[in-house]
């Protein structure tokens, strides 16, 4: 399935049958409710859709970020050996792990607003979002994937000169709309292989990332494995996969992202979104 929510908060399934309303599919609630009802829920949602014709005509700028709270973004670092090698640090040995806050989340059209104030070293990152599916704790490499609920794209925007002079990253990558996501969630059963996605990144019709999932250092399952030894996922949390090469910060000369940009990220097999740049 591929599961979006709308600007007015209500959630809808994708289908080849249409734009669809959880509610007219038998299920009120919202998407993070759906997430944690379970499988059995997700199999009658789906199971509903046949014969449903189409109901409304999606535009992507009705489109909300899928997911708006989350118990916890847990974002890894350096998970691309050329990002690594581009950024001059060294691979990480286990996931270099940090937080996003749930106010960075927007949607998968709206602005990315850049506060001049305290920064102007501002950084896109194209990533592989992973939304877990039922809680995990002490979970093998072997069954990771089976704790996932799906796939969905986001970039994990950075401000490098509070990153790099708080020597810690997480004011850097949280600051308001620095998360956009979407435009939709695509289900597990819909990508059965996560390492094996082409991802990527352009401003202005300029590719400036482009790569495949299968280059990460550590997979999906191997990162919902070592990070759920240390704490629990709970359903409709949220892993941000790291990004590969071709940042901004690590180009001569750096490319920070100005207002009027405009940037597109994508991966094949969930779409794409697009977020134009503002300052304030």
């Amino acid at each position: 399935m591929r599961l979006a929510t709308l600007k007015d908060g209500s959630s809808i399934v994708v289908s080849r049958s249409g734009i669809i309303p959880f509610s007219k599919l038998g299920f009120v609630g919202s998407m993070r409710e759906l997430i944690e009802a379970g499988e059995a829920e997700w199999k009658k949602l789906e199971d509903s859709i046949k014969g449903i014709k189409k109901d409304i005509i999606l535009s992507h700028r009705t489109l909300d970020a899928p997911l708006r709270n989350p118990s916890k973004i847990v974002a890894i670092g350096l998970n691309y050996f050329d990002h690594a090698k581009e950024s001059k640090m060294e691979i990480p040995k286990s996931p270099l792990v940090f937080a996003k806050f749930n106010n960075s989340i927007t949607g998968p059209t709206d602005p990315i607003i850049i506060p001049l104030k305290i920064t102007q070293q501002v950084d896109y990152e194209a990533e592989l979002g992973v939304i877990i599916g039922k809680k995990a704790k002490n979970i093998e490499k072997e069954e990771a994937l089976d704790y996932v609920f799906g796939y969905t794209i986001l970039n994990d925007v950075s401000a490098r000169d509070i990153q790099f002079s708080d020597t810690q990253w997480v004011r850097g990558k949280s600051l308001d709309t620095f998360c956009p996501m979407g435009p939709v969630i695509v289900t597990k059963d819909e990508i059965p292989d996560p390492q094996n996605l082409e991802l990527g990144c352009s401003i202005n019709g300029v590719t400036l990332q482009q790569d495949n999932t299968k280059n990460m250092t550590f997979s999906v399952a191997e990162l919902i494995s070592q990070l759920s030894h240390s704490f629990t996922f709970e359903p409709g949390d949220i892993i941000a996969t790291g990004t590969p090469r071709g940042v901004g910060f690590s180009r001569t000369p750096p490319v920070f992202l100005k207002s009027g940009d405009v940037i597109c990220t994508w991966i094949k097999g969930i779409g794409e979104i697009i977020n134009p740049v503002i300052t304030s």
